[in-house]
């Protein structure tokens, strides 16, 4: 059966729109940052590609554990190289001293809330309703009716 739940797809689109804020986000950084300290620009960079990845996965896939648990990953290297930058700094003497407003805030809510979103698909409870439905084949009906006894005449 090919049907997607109202949550499942409520998450699979909060999903998505997170991890394209998380890539616009950093997307915008790169620049600067291939300045200051080329391989943070370089990570920048591969993050956007991968989070872009994750979000047409999660838009097209049947089966989108890998989308959700590589936006997962790739989130949550994010906010920890985040906290490392602005704590005891990173390789190479890279020291953040400040959030770079207002892209250190927009980052942290994107990575944060698909990791949150993607906890919410993970524990989701498929309900009966369905946004997206097979056709009913003609006849299916009767067959079911011949099987159940208790509603014939």
């Amino acid at each position: 059966m090919n049907s997607m739940t109202t949550t499942e797809a409520a998450l699979r689109g909060l999903g998505v729109c997170c991890a394209i804020g998380n890539a616009v986000v950093h997307a915008l950084l790169i620049p600067d940052h291939l300045e200051e300290k080329f391989y943070i620009g370089v990570l920048f960079a591969v993050g956007s590609a991968v989070m872009l990845a994750v979000a047409v996965g999660l838009a097209t896939m049947r089966r989108p554990a890998a989308a959700w648990l590589t936006g997962t990953v790739v989130s949550l290297g994010m906010i920890v190289g985040f906290a490392l930058s602005r704590t005891v700094g990173l390789p190479d003497g890279y020291y953040e001293h400040d959030w770079e407003p207002p892209y250190g805030l927009l980052s942290l809510i994107t990575e944060g809330l698909f990791v949150i979103v993607f906890l919410a698909w993970l524990t989701r409870r498929e309900g009966p309703q369905r946004i997206f439905q097979p056709p009913r084949t003609p006849g299916r009906e009767r067959i079911h009716a011949r099987r159940n006894p208790s509603e014939q005449d």
